[in-house]
This record gives structure tokens, sequence and C-alpha cells, in this order.
């Protein structure tokens, strides 16, 4: 990303902290990686969930990133406009000191991120702060800002999804009885780091016979069998930016039964991808979609929401699902996953990526040739 875009987020960040009423906002606490990077383009990421690699604390035109030794110089090359704090202590102990560079009274902190030890924590420790500083939810701030994508992220997320839709290009063809599930996740993961990925964005879903009845499920030593539905849920992460993308194939002819089912899918996921355009309502597409499963006599066993944003994370807003609707804006990308499970048979999912523009949704993915049941 070029600096221009890093500067743009930060002002639309402090205009929105300015501007809140719920609370007013002196200051802003991100903890949560894809918001870190977002914000500043701090590429280091979490080994687990109790353990940063780093805090942002923005209060007006002071940025701060504070870390530790060990991301100290991926922090000072990397990111853009934060002057970087090394801890001598912790987070927590140091705090005191960071508190003394910014001008504090209300933080806001990510509420959905931050483990209740953690805030218990940050919060005695600020109580000994010469200006008391009150934490505060943001209630998802950054989430929201993040939802409408720049050119420059949904170039970033094109070529991710250009690069895994490559990679099923030669996985499919590679398939035949006999081969395990596992193995074609791990063969999954070797062409992932092969083409030059970051990593995969979630581990790889690879299910066959009655294991695709189970929307996630993990690759077992199962050997593909011929005429079974064999599900492919991928995904890698390039430059930060994930990708995600399901087909369904079958090795030799599949049942009649199962030819009916992936065509009410494949129609299912065109008539919600019709409807996707600005100003429509997330919950559009996705009861479109759930109207042709449900004439087709498998309602009951479409479970799972349409689709979902896709970014930084694998898993972002917006959600198009049967609640909480949003108007869908240009620049929004989003999956449209349809699926239809039968316990102890079998299923069938087919997921494309697309990005929302002005004549409505247009495609990010590729390898598409589908079955003409």
């Amino acid at each position: 990303m070029q600096p221009a875009t890093y500067k743009a987020r930060m002002s639309n960040l402090r205009r929105r902290l300015a501007s809140s009423r719920q609370p007013p906002y002196d200051s802003a606490w991100i903890i949560q990686p894809e918001n870190r990077r977002y914000l500043s383009g701090f590429e280091a990421e979490d080994s687990q969930f109790t353990e940063s690699s780093g805090s942002l604390f923005i209060a007006g035109d002071r940025c701060l990133l504070v870390t530790d030794s060990r991301y100290t110089t991926e922090a000072e090359n990397e990111a853009i406009g934060f002057t970087v704090y090394t801890v001598e202590k912790s987070l927590v102990q140091d705090l005191p000191h960071v508190m003394a560079q910014l001008d504090n009274g209300v933080m806001g902190f990510e509420q959905g991120y931050v483990t209740w030890q953690l805030h218990r924590e940050v919060s005695e420790k600020l109580s000994e702060s010469a200006i008391p500083v009150t934490l505060e939810p943001l209630h998802d701030m950054v989430e929201e800002m993040r939802v409408v994508k720049d050119r420059e992220e949904v170039n970033a997320i094109e070529a991710s999804a250009r690069m895994m839709s490559e990679i099923l290009g030669r996985v499919i063809p590679a398939l035949e009885p006999g081969r395990t599930e596992a193995d074609v996740a791990w063969s999954i993961r070797n062409l992932a780091r092969e083409a030059g990925a970051d990593d995969l964005s979630f581990p790889s879903i690879v299910a066959s016979g009655p294991n695709s009845a189970l929307p996630h499920a993990v690759p077992t030593e199962r050997r593909l069998q011929a005429g079974e539905p064999i599900v492919l849920d991928v995904g890698v992460r390039l430059k930060g930016y994930c990708s995600d993308m399901t087909r369904t194939v079958f090795l030799g002819e599949p049942s009649s039964e199962f030819r009916t089912v992936y065509k009410t899918v494949r129609e299912a996921q065109l008539a919600g991808m019709a409807e996707i355009r600005p100003g429509v309502e997330s919950t559009r597409p996705d009861a479109v979609a759930r109207e042709v499963i449900a004439d087709a006599g498998y309602g009951a066993f479409f479970g799972h929401s349409l689709g979902h944003g896709v970014g930084l994370a694998t898993h972002e807003r917006p959600r198009l699902g049967p609640q909480k609707p949003v108007e869908l804006k240009k620049g929004m990308v989003m999956t449209v996953e349809p699926g239809i499970y039968l316990p102890g048979k079998g299923g069938v999912r087919l997921e494309e990526m697309v990005v929302v523009e002005e004549d409505g949704a247009r495609l990010l993915t590729s390898n598409r040739d589908f079955y003409d049941f």
C-alpha cells in the first residue's frame, strides 16, 4: 500500500473518533492484527490470541506503535506515520510511560479482541496514571472502515483470488480414487508455498463422500472414491489479503440425486449473485438463493449464510445472510457460497468471490468449469 493510503485511513479514523458521541473518544488502542496492519502497515502476526506483537495508540496527531524488541526493526521499517516505542518490561507495565506521551481521557479499545484479563490489568495500571484514563469500547469502528475496499485492496484481493484459482486448476485434474483427503490438503499447501503465498488464509477443507456433508470438515485419511462429491474449500493469503473459494467435483459420474443437488446449488449461486449491486440490502441475495434451494426441496439442508466479506481477514463484514441487513456499497468484497448438505450422504458447496461495482457483482475468482447437469 502507498503511504498516502495509510495517511487517508488515519485521517478517517481521527474524524470518527472526534465525531463519536457514545462516548467521545480522546484516543484509540488498536491491538487486533488486521486492524493494526490496516492502519499502520505493520505486518507482524500474533503467534496466539493472548500474545500480541504490538499495539497502536492513537491520540490526535500522536501515533505510537508499542512493541517489544523482537519486532522493533520491522515496526520501524513498516509502520508508516507511527513512532515506535519498545517496551522495557511489558505493555501493561510500560503503560504509564506510553500514556505520558498522549493527551488522554477516554480511550477506545477493541472489546471483541481484548481479553477480560488484559482489560483488568490495563484498567488497573491506567488508574495509576497522572491523568485518569477510562476505557470504552470502540464498537468495531475500524472494522466498519474496512468494509468498503479501495482500489489497492481490490487489486490485492483479486491477485490472491487469481493465485488460488490457478492452484485449484492444478489440484483438481490430479484428483484420483485412492488419494486421501489429507494428501490433497497437503498438496494445496505446498503449491501455495511454491506460488509465493504468505500462507493459506485458513486450513484447507478437503471433504469427500459423507464428509462433504460437514461444512467445515477437517481433512482425514479417508480415500477419494469414484462418483462421490469432493468439496474443496480453499484460500491463500497474499501480501496480507485473503481469498476464499470452493469447488465441488466428482470423479466419474455422480448419482442422479447429486446431479440435482449440484444443479440446484449452482442455480442458487447465480441467482444470489444477480442480486448483488449498490443499494441492495445484504439480506436480499441470501433470500433469493435460499428460495431456489427451498423450491427444490432442500431448504432444510442449507443452514449457513450465503456469504461474507473477505479482506485482511477471511471473514469480515458484510454478511450476506437472513439477519441484520446492511446496504451493499461499491467496493465491498464478499463470497457467494450456497450449499446443500445431506447428512450421511454428502454435500455440495460452490463459492465465488465478487466485488460490488456500479453495475453489479464482478467475479474475482476463476477456474469456473462447472458441470452442466
